[in-house]
């Protein structure tokens, strides 16, 4: 079960950009981390790794601030 773990080289690249927090905010992290990744020649399988990752971690963002704005929903 002892896989090896790729190295991952040192950050040449950075990228910010404040989103809203509503859906809408989730998916334009999803495709400007696709869009940022492809410009700096990720491959493809790093891509889309991250592609799901960026859009969990927004949609759990955006849905969290939602909650703590509107307590009433919560659970929906």
């Amino acid at each position: 079960m002892n896989h090896a773990i790729p190295q991952v080289g040192t950050l040449t690249a950075a990228f910010t950009q404040l989103l809203s927090s509503k859906r809408r905010g989730a998916r334009l992290a999803r495709l400007l981390a696709v869009t940022e990744l492809h410009s700096w020649g990720a491959p493809q399988d790093l891509t889309e790794r991250a592609e799901l990752v960026v859009a969990e971690l927004a949609a759990n963002a955006a849905l969290a601030i939602r909650e703590d704005q509107n307590p009433n929903e919560q659970g929906r």
